[in-house]
């Protein structure tokens, strides 16, 4: 062990919404979510040593832990809130539409957010959130508009998600790859992005080059949202992986949080990391030897006055870890087969490794996994990965209606 750098809103009245969105789903029931912002380590294992808690396990999902990952929606009369009804919410004013920060502007980089922009969109991911598991229509909110969705690398999640987003929002979506642009034809990136937004309101873009995107944005006049550039960065899964750390433990301030995989190629370590600075935490690393953190990363945390430590092993770790954040060993990223083959399963998460660890902590990965989580530890309530995929798309409707200026908060 060595340390790396350490310095000094479909509408509801505002008392029903307040009601709804005000307590998070926590792995830590017996805590407020103001309560939790104080909490530090040691109170964290105190209150793992207290009798009550000792009798109450750490189930997230109420009794039914197995069930909670596949987001059952309750069966209940669904109020559609548009034309067809004879509910008339109050109209939203052009000043209201836009009173969001991001209205308009590009996500490129988890840069673009600050600790308020942040609170917003979690405030909105978390409306949204209630409102789908209540079985209540938003296809009102971007009814109309459209959405270029633009993947020159495969995708299953953030493609998914950011579809299913804009449609839940009443909005549709047009999509093109490598492998149906006519990039195949020799057009450039620049003129394929330019294309697509003039068909569209906003545009979500992934490419395998780090910077991409951003050099795309100049070209284009409609907002584009970075999917993930290479090894750059992935500011919307950064987004997500906050909200759900926010969601199973109720607080972020306070944690001590390991990343663990491929730090060096894991676009979505190099931005949860930066984003993270705008919070009270510990970061640690895991990594196989040659694939730890970049500098550049290492050196802005340290910046910002983040402790950072850098282990070797899991068991080393478990203990005082409140998220473990999985990666995989990114297998595209190496010029080998051979040089991969060395570095995958040194890391690997299982049930019995796990009996070292918390009770209340959660094990969170961006997926898609490989080998560094073994499908038996899915059972277990702590194993959130698939709770945190599931988040993305709140968090993605959230930012889709605040890009395009629309906040049902407000």
């Amino acid at each position: 062990m060595y340390e790396t750098g350490q310095h000094p809103r479909t509408f509801l009245t505002i008392e029903k919404l307040e009601k709804e969105i005000s307590q998070p789903n926590s792995a830590l029931e017996i805590h407020s979510s103001a309560d939790l912002s104080r909490v530090s380590d040691i109170d964290f294992d105190q209150i793992d040593n207290r009798p009550d808690a000792q009798s109450k396990p750490n189930v997230h999902f109420s009794e039914i832990a197995a069930a909670r990952c596949l987001s059952p929606l309750p069966q209940m009369t669904r109020k559609r809130c548009d034309s067809t009804s004879n509910y008339n919410p109050p109209a939203i004013t052009v000043s209201q539409r836009q009173r969001s920060d991001l209205f308009g502007k590009s996500i490129l980089t988890v840069d673009s957010f600050s600790k308020d922009t942040l609170n917003d969109v979690f405030n909105l991911a978390q409306f949204m959130k209630t409102s789908v598991n209540k079985g209540r229509y938003l296809d009102d909110i971007l009814r109309g508009k459209v959405m270029s969705s633009i993947f020159y690398e495969v995708s299953t999640r953030t493609s998914c998600s950011f579809a299913a987003a804009m449609q839940r929002l009443g909005g549709s979506v047009i999509h093109t790859d490598a492998t149906s642009s006519s990039a195949k034809e020799g057009e450039t990136l620049e003129d394929s992005v330019s294309v697509m937004a003039s068909y569209s309101d906003v545009v979500v873009l992934r490419h395998s080059e780090p910077g991409a995107v951003a050099r795309a944005a100049r070209h284009c006049r409609k907002p584009i949202i970075n999917a993930g550039d290479g090894i750059g960065e992935h500011p919307t899964q950064a987004l997500l992986d906050v909200f759900t750390i926010r969601e199973e433990i109720g607080t972020v301030n306070g944690l001590t949080i390991t990343m663990v995989g491929d730090l060096k190629n894991g676009r979505t370590d190099h931005s949860l990391a930066r984003l993270l600075t705008l919070y009270q935490v510990q970061l640690q690393y895991i990594s196989p030897r040659g694939l730890g953190m970049p500098k550049h990363i290492t050196e802005f945390v340290a910046s910002k006055g983040i402790p950072q430590r850098v282990y070797e092993r899991l068991e080393d770790v478990l203990e005082d870890t409140h998220v473990l954040y999985m990666t995989r060993i990114q297998r595209e990223r190496f010029q080998s087969q051979e040089e991969y083959e060395k570095t995958r399963g040194l890391l690997v998460v299982t049930p019995q490794l796990m009996t070292r660890a918390r009770r209340r902590m959660v094990v969170m990965h961006p997926l898609p996994r490989v080998d560094e989580i073994s499908p038996e530890f899915d059972s277990d309530p702590r194993a959130a990965y698939f709770r945190q995929a599931e988040y993305g798309m709140y968090v993605r409707m959230a930012l889709l209606s605040m890009v395009a200026g629309v906040n049902p908060l407000t």
